[in-house]
């Protein structure tokens, strides 16, 4: 790719990492390949097996592995979660450096920044070490005003209605 933007899919919305798959999708049915390193997210879902079925054009990388949100998590698991957290960062930095990818997606990161296991400095940092040539793009609630200034593209997903305040739980397929 000759010249590669930064993405930002933020907001309340659902559809951030949905938006994100589907740039996946349509970088690998034109023959770039792409990795998504996903943050605080360890249940299984269905993007895992599609990834497995594209490989390895499309990988997807996480090294948190509990099916619990942060708030549920002990002080043990937490500080598990800082470390994996911690070599997922670095996993970016390598995916960066490695020059074989065309798409970097990091799921989730500013959910790591919101629940201070990143900093804003840090993903500035990845944001500015960015060769040319790759499509960066960042997912997460309340991106942060340094994040979205440095953006080439920012998308707010906005809830106008959704089934979950009926009380539909997340379903196989379409939310996980």
């Amino acid at each position: 790719m000759e010249k590669g933007y930064v993405q930002v899919y933020t907001g309340d919305g659902k559809g951030k990492t949905t938006a994100a798959l589907g740039l996946a999708m349509r970088a690998v049915g034109r023959g770039l390949k792409v990795v998504m390193l996903q943050f605080l997210k360890g249940s299984v879902s269905g993007e895992l097996e599609t990834a497995k079925r594209l490989a390895p054009e499309f990988e997807i990388r996480r090294f948190f592995r509990d099916d619990k949100f942060i708030w549920q998590l002990t002080k043990e698991e937490k500080e598990s979660l800082r470390q994996n957290t911690r070599l997922l960062y670095q996993e970016a930095i390598d995916c960066m450096e490695a020059g074989i990818y065309d798409v970097i997606i990091l799921d989730e990161i500013m959910g790591a920044v919101g629940y201070g296991l990143l900093t804003v400095e840090e993903v500035c940092c990845i944001i500015e070490r960015k060769p040319a040539g790759i499509e960066l793009v960042l997912t997460g609630r309340n991106a942060p005003e340094e994040i979205v200034k440095k953006a080439d593209l920012v998308t707010e997903m906005k809830p106008v209605k959704h089934y979950l305040s009926q009380g539909v739980a997340a379903r196989d397929g379409i939310e996980k």
